[in-house]
C-alpha cells in the first residue's frame, strides 16, 4: 500500500518552523492584552446561512471558495472561510451587546477556502483577528489600523505600505454600484469571463480583476470616492487625518474593494512588497451593517486579518533560521549516569531552564556533534565517574572552557547560573 500525504492545499507546520509562529502569536498576544482586546474562541465549522448572509452570496468566497457538506442530520454546514461572521454570530447569540460599550475581541485559528494553492495560499490558511464592535467613531478605525502597524513593526517587518479607500454607506455603494454598470456594460464582451458574470451580481470586485484587460477597461472606471455623501466623506476624511497624526504612512488606492460584501466605509490593506503576488498580509475595514444583516441590533464595528502564512514566510525572510536558543544539551552514558542526567534534567526545568536531554545511548562524540547543532549555550556532561561523584561537568559551547561541579552546587547556585547564561546567550 502506498503512503498516505496531506490534502493538496494543506501543509504541515514542522518543529523548525513553529518557533515563528509562536513568536507571532505571543507578539500579537502581548500587544492585544495591553490594548484591552479580549480573545474568543469560534467553532471552525457554522450553518452555511451565516456565511452565505454575512459575507454575500454573490462573492467569490460563498459562490466558488467554501467547504460545504451535509452533516448526518442532513443539515448544510461550512468550515469557516473566514473570521468575522462567526465572531458576530457569537456577539448575537451570547447577548454581548448588552453588556454596552465596545466589545474589543480577537481571534486566531485556521479558515478554509478551495483556492488553487500558491506560496502564502493554502486552502487551510491561518489567521489573527480583530473585531470591535459598538463604535462608529473613526477613531476605532484608526486604532485597529495603529494596533495592526504595532504588532508588524515589533515583529521587524519592513517595505510595508497601507492602502486605504472609502466604499461610504449602503446608498453611497448603490449609487456607485449603477454607475460602475453604467461604465462597464459597454465593455461587457472585453472583460474576462469572471468579471462578465460579476457586472450584475456583484461588479465592485470587478476592479480586482487580475485581468490585463479587464485592468485597462478599469483604469477609466468611475472612482467610488466621488461617489460618497457627505457624511462618509467626512469620516473618511477624519480617519486620514488621524493616521497623518499618528504618523502612519497611507495611499489612497480607489480601486480597493475587499472581497466581502459587508465592508462599509473604511476600507484597507497592509501590503508587503518582498511577497510577489500575494501581497496582502493584513486587510479589513468597517462593516456597520453586519451585526444587524445577522439578526442583531443595529452596531458600527471594525476589524482587520492578518494571513499567518504570508507574515512566516516574510519573517523567514528576515531573520532566516529559527534556531532554538535552549540554556542546556544533556550528555550522558553509562549505567548509573543515565538515570542521574534524567533527574538531574528535570530538577533543572524545574528551576526555569531549558534544555534537551540526549536519550540516544549513544558514544560521547556523536552526542557532542548533536550537543553542538542544538543551539544551547551550555553542555552538562555526565559520565559514570561523575555519577559516582555526584558532579557534572559543565561546557560553555561557545568558548569551549569547560568546569566540574558538584551536582549539589549546580542547582544551588541557580540564580547566579542563569546569569551567566544570559550573558552567552546576549
Amino acid at each position: 500500500m502506498g503512503t498516505i500525504q496531506a490534502l493538496r492545499g494543506t501543509r504541515d507546520i514542522l518543529p523548525e518552523e513553529v518557533a515563528y509562529w509562536q513568536k507571532v502569536e505571543a507578539t500579537a498576544r502581548e500587544i492585544l492584552g495591553k490594548a484591552a482586546y479580549q480573545e474568543i474562541r469560534t467553532p471552525i465549522f457554522e450553518e452555511t446561512g451565516l456565511f452565505e448572509r454575512g459575507i454575500g452570496e454573490a462573492t467569490d468566497v460563498v459562490g466558488k471558495e467554501m467547504y460545504t457538506f451535509l452533516d448526518r442530520g442532513e443539515r448544510s454546514i461550512t468550515l469557516r472561510p473566514e473570521g468575522t461572521a462567526g465572531v458576530v454570530r457569537s456577539f448575537i447569540e451570547n447577548g454581548l451587546f448588552a453588556q454596552g460599550g465596545v466589545q474589543r475581541l480577537w481571534y486566531t485559528g485556521p479558515m478554509f477556502r478551495y483556492e488553487r494553492p500558491q506560496a502564502g495560499r493554502q486552502r487551510q490558511f491561518h489567521q489573527i483577528g480583530v473585531e470591535v464592535l459598538g463604535s462608529a467613531d473613526p477613531r476605532a478605525d484608526v486604532e485597529v489600523i495603529a494596533i495592526a502597524n504595532h504588532i508588524l513593526q515589533t515583529l521587524g517587518l519592513k517595505s510595508l505600505r497601507l492602502d486605504i479607500n472609502s466604499l461610504g454607506n449602503a446608498e453611497d455603494r448603490q449609487q456607485y454600484r449603477q454607475a460602475l454598470i453604467d461604465y462597464l456594460t459597454p465593455y461587457k464582451n472585453e472583460l474576462d469571463a469572471d468579471s462578465q458574470d460579476r457586472l450584475t451580481r456583484n461588479p465592485l470586485r470587478i476592479l480586482d480583476s487580475k485581468d490585463e484587460r479587464t485592468k485597462e477597461i478599469s483604469l477609466n472606471a468611475p472612482r467610488i470616492l466621488d461617489h460618497l455623501s457627505a457624511d462618509s466623506q467626512r469620516h473618511f476624511d477624519q480617519v486620514l487625518q488621524l493616521l497623518t497624526d499618528l504618523g502612519i504612512d497611507y495611499q489612497l488606492n480607489p480601486r480597493l474593494v475587499r472581497g466581502l460584501d459587508y465592508y462599509t466605509h473604511t476600507a484597507f490593506e497592509v501590503i508587503s512588497d518582498d511577497l510577489g503576488a500575494q501581497a496582502t498580509v493584513c486587510g479589513g475595514g468597517r462593516y456597520d451593517g453586519l451585526v444587524a444583516e445577522l439578526g442583531g441590533p443595529v452596531t458600527p464595528a471594525v476589524g482587520w486579518a492578518i494571513g499567518l502564512e504570508r507574515l512566516i514566510i516574510l519573517l523567514q525572510k528576515l531573520s532566516g533560521s529559527s534556531a532554538r536558543s535552549l540554556d542546556f544539551y544533556v550528555v550522558s552514558r553509562g549505567e548509573k549516569a543515565e538515570p542521574q542526567a534524567l533527574i538531574l534534567g528535570q530538577k533543572l526545568r524545574q528551576a526555569g531552564f531549558s534544555l534537551e536531554l540526549d536519550l540516544s545511548g549513544s558514544a560521547f562524540k556523536k552526542q557532542f556533534a548533536r550537543a553542538d547543532k542544538s543551539g544551547a549555550v551550555s553542555c552538562l556532561i555526565l559520565g559514570d565517574e561523575e555519577a559516582e561523584n555526584q558532579t557534572v561537568k559543565l561546557k560553555w559551547m561557545a568558548t569551549k572552557e569547560q568546569q566540574t561541579i558538584s551536582q549539589v552546587d549546580l542547582l544551588e547556585t541557580a540564580e547566579q547560573l542563569r546569569k551567566e547564561i544570559d550573558t552567552y546567550k546576549n
